[in-house]
C-alpha cells in the first residue's frame, strides 16, 4: 500500500486548500490506484482496516437495500438502534430526515442503483445481474458498467454516491476491475473503498470462473480534511507491512448468496488504530 501512502505524501506537499460543503480540505485531482490482487489483498497496514464495515456494506449494496437499519441487522446481527454503522450519521441528518419514508431510510443510494434503475420507460433495470450474466456470455464487451450516479434521482438520496461507477475488464481468463470516484476522503474513505471493491472484483471474478487480476482507482477530487492532518502526519511515520490474503468461500456461485462468514482477510496484522471524525 505504499502508492496509497505516496497519494497522502503528494497531497499534503502539493494540495490546494479549499473550502468545501462539509470544511476546509487539501486536494489533488485525478490520482491513480492500481493493484495487482495476485500480489496480494489491497487491505492498509498502517493502521487497522475495518474490515467486517467494509464487507457489511458490500453485501448490502448487492442485496440492494436502502435501509440502513438493514445493514446494522448484517454487520451486527440486531436492528437495535443503539448499533451504529457508517451510515448512521447519514440516516439521521436534518437535511435528510424530512425526506426520509421510514426509519433508516437513505433513499435512493448505491444498491439501489446498482439493483434497481429506472429507466425512462419506467423499467426496473438489475445493472450488477447484467454485468455479471455478459460477462459469461460476451467478456469482451466494452459496455461492462455499472453505475450509481442517476442525475434524475440525486434529491432522492441521502447521500449522492462518491465512488460513481466501475468498469470491468477481461483478459485471457483473468478480471480487472476500475472505479471512478469524484469525492474521495484520502484518509477515512479511499481505504475502506480500495478494500471494497478489491472485494466485489474478487467476488465477480468467482461467480465468473475468472482469475481476479487488477483493480485499478481513480480518485478524482482527492482531499485530506485539515482536522485529519495529525493523523495522516502520524500515518506517513509508519512502513507498510506485507499485504493479507482474502478467502472467499468457494461454493459460492451466485453474487447474492455470500454472506459475512464467506468472505475473510487472513494473515493480517495491521498496525495501530489512527482515530479521525468523519464528516458528513
Amino acid at each position: 500500500m505504499k502508492q496509497y501512502l505516496d497519494a497522502l505524501d503528494h497531497i499534503m506537499k502539493n494540495g490546494v486548500d479549499r473550502e468545501g460543503r462539509n470544511g476546509w480540505t487539501r486536494s489533488s485531482f485525478a490520482i491513480q490506484m492500481r493493484f495487482n490482487l495476485e500480489e496480494g489483498f489491497p487491505a492498509v497496514t498502517t493502521k487497522k482496516l475495518a474490515f467486517k464495515s467494509v464487507l457489511s456494506e458490500l453485501i448490502w449494496f448487492i442485496e440492494g437495500s436502502n435501509d440502513e437499519r438493514r445493514l446494522a441487522e448484517i454487520l451486527y446481527d440486531t436492528r437495535d438502534s443503539e448499533k451504529k454503522t457508517i451510515w448512521t450519521a447519514n440516516a439521521e441528518a436534518d437535511y435528510w430526515k424530512s425526506k426520509a419514508q421510514f426509519e433508516g431510510d437513505l433513499g435512493r443510494v448505491y444498491g439501489v442503483q446498482w439493483r434497481d434503475w429506472t429507466n425512462s420507460k419506467g423499467e426496473k433495470i438489475d445493472q450488477l445481474a447484467d454485468v455479471i450474466e455478459r460477462i459469461k456470455t460476451n467478456p469482451y464487451d466494452r459496455r461492462l458498467i455499472v453505475s450509481a450516479w442517476n442525475p434524475g434521482e440525486l434529491d432522492q438520496m441521502a447521500l449522492p454516491p462518491c465512488h460513481r461507477d466501475f468498469q470491468i475488464y477481461v483478459a485471457e481468463g483473468t478480471l480487472s476491475l476500475h472505479m471512478n470516484q469524484r469525492s474521495c476522503d484520502m484518509f477515512l474513505g479511499v481505504p475502506f473503498n480500495i478494500a471494497s471493491y478489491s472485494i466485489l472484483l474478487s467476488m465477480i471474478a468467482q461467480v465468473t470462473d475468472l482469475t481476479p487480476h487488477e483493480a485499478v482507482f481513480t480518485f478524482n477530487d482527492a482531499h485530506i480534511y485539515h482536522d485529519h492532518f495529525d493523523a495522516v502526519k502520524e500515518q506517513l511515520t509508519r512502513t507498510p507491512d506485507a499485504l493479507p490474503a482474502l478467502w472467499l468461500n468457494k461454493d459460492i456461485v451466485n453474487i447474492n448468496d455470500f454472506t459475512m462468514k464467506d468472505v475473510k482477510l487472513e494473515n493480517y496484522s495491521p498496525q495501530e488504530t489512527i482515530k479521525a471524525p468523519m464528516a458528513v
